[in-house]
């Protein structure tokens, strides 16, 4: 008998040890980050936030200057078109083809852009008296005035002048000096800021 008291105290020690044995304490939490570390992460937000809108800023600026050289661009095209010279035959007033060719766009260009004002330069070669010069140069102007008109323009808008012989474009005597000579020029007299094209 004594083997089993015995027995059963070892068995209660080793129930008792097991009992209370205690489980091992759990690895300490990891620590948080330092001062150091949230100062270094909230300067990198910030410095990917204002790279951000730097981006945005560059496209956007990078957008308006193409769009501010467009409309750049079209305004030399329409203002070239609107200067454009005209021909005319020998001793005649009449519009060509060629001419026509010419001012229907200025037409669709005036049309769009009703404060712009035009003076038109009537020209002749050098053949002729002075005086039959400035009339014939003073018709062509004229001509040139009555086409816009004829398109619905108001007459208003378009000062005629003939300068006759005496601003020749090329300063020679012959035929192809002549038929240079032989023209209507165009000045833009009013509001020619900045051009709208005709739709």
């Amino acid at each position: 008998m004594t083997r089993r008291p015995l027995s059963v105290l070892a068995l209660a020690l080793v129930l008792v040890v097991v009992a209370c044995r205690r489980e091992p304490p759990p690895p300490p939490a990891p620590a948080g980050p330092t001062a150091a570390e949230i100062e270094a992460a909230r300067q990198d937000s910030i410095a990917r936030v204002q790279a951000q809108r730097d981006s945005v800023a560059a496209a956007e600026a990078a957008r308006e200057r193409a769009a501010q050289a467009e409309r750049e661009r079209v305004h030399r095209e329409l203002l070239a078109s609107l200067e454009a010279m005209v021909h005319f035959d020998y001793d005649e007033s009449a519009i060509t083809p060629q001419a026509e060719g010419v001012l229907r766009p200025k037409a669709d260009i005036l049309r769009a852009n009703p404060s712009v004002q035009v003076t038109v330069q009537g020209h002749a070669d050098e053949r002729g008296s002075t005086e039959y010069n400035l009339a014939l140069a003073s018709r062509r102007a004229d001509a040139v005035r009555q086409f816009f008109t004829a398109f619905g323009l108001d007459d208003g808008r378009f000062v005629t002048v003939s300068f006759g012989e005496e601003r020749p474009l090329v300063d020679e005597s012959n035929e192809g000096a002549w038929a240079q000579n032989r023209r209507a020029e165009f000045v833009i007299t009013g509001d020619g800021g900045e051009l709208t094209a005709p739709r």
